[in-house]
């Protein structure tokens, strides 16, 4: 019964040990997780206004400017970029966004994944090890941009898939990336990053009307790449606020897991302690019998 009761013990000192890891974790993640969330808060409406603005020109240059980002080609060739994170232990953050990227490649762009026509840009090292291993061609120059996390990063992997758009390499770029509602809740979205989406026009609805200084073709040249660069960052932003988010929610589920584990493997340890007891006492009962016979 001894061995019983030690490999009980080393059980709930192991339980005990995850737990305490579990619970820095969790506190380290709430720590970031403010941080990321302010720098997402602070950009979202910043970044939603450039895209819509950057829309509505786009609409309403009624092909008067020939604009190499907002192209509308037949689609031969497509670049998925993925943010992933660079660590686990987040739930089914990562999953998710892998599941998701696979199945708008395999479905939104079937013909052209039978063709090898498509290559996926990983933001996060769990995205790049992923599509790596399961033979995607895949471009591993931006994987790293979470180890020190900055716009120029994230301006040069966008400058990549403007260049490749622009240059007739790809035709299409989609964005895959998790939206942060708030620390329990993400939503996984796959949207168009190029070309430029234009705004539809609502029914009786009217045009923006747009006065330019300097002239149009130069201004929405400089401007496009710029909101392009800001809308990957924002998107970037909200992978990192939902990746703290995610592992403090599953390391405070983990948490309390391991309080259950724990309760179940005391009242466990005790049984076999009382059951130990009552063996020894029996047999002293029955020593006693033994010599008073």
């Amino acid at each position: 019964m001894s061995g019983a009761l030690k490999e009980v013990r080393n059980r709930i000192k192991s339980v005990q040990s995850t737990q305490q890891i579990t619970k820095a974790m969790k506190m380290v993640s709430a720590a970031k997780l403010r941080r990321a969330q302010d720098a997402i808060t602070q950009m979202r409406p910043y970044a939603q206004k450039l895209q819509e603005m950057l829309s509505n020109i786009v609409s309403n240059t009624d092909g008067d400017l020939n604009l190499a980002l907002a192209a509308e080609r037949p689609v031969e060739k497509v670049l998925v970029i993925v943010v992933t994170s660079d660590r686990g232990l987040c739930g089914g953050y990562n999953s998710n966004l892998i599941k998701l990227a696979k199945q708008i490649i395999k479905e939104k762009y079937a013909a052209q994944y039978a063709k090898g026509n498509v290559q996926v840009l990983p933001i996060g090292k769990k995205g790049y090890e992923h599509f790596t291993k399961n033979g995607f061609t895949v471009v591993n120059k931006y994987w790293d941009i979470f180890t020190g996390l900055s716009f120029e990063k994230v301006q040069a992997a966008a400058g990549y898939a403007m260049e490749a758009f622009a240059n007739k390499e790809i035709d299409a770029v989609e964005l895959v990336y998790s939206e942060f509602k708030n620390a329990a809740s993400q939503q996984y979205i796959a949207e168009q990053f190029l070309p430029v989406q234009k705004v539809v026009a609502k029914a009786g609805g009217k045009k923006a009307d747009f006065i330019f200084e300097p002239g149009k073709e130069v201004l929405v040249k400089e401007l496009m790449p710029k909101i392009l660069n800001t809308q990957l960052f924002k998107a970037v932003l909200d992978g990192n606020a939902s990746e703290h988010g995610a592992r403090m929610t599953a390391m405070d589920k983990a948490s309390d897991n391991a309080n259950e584990l724990l309760k179940s493997l005391k009242i466990s340890y005790n049984r076999a302690r009382q059951a130990a007891i009552t063996t020894e006492l029996t047999e002293i009962v029955s020593g006693a019998a033994a010599l008073n016979g």
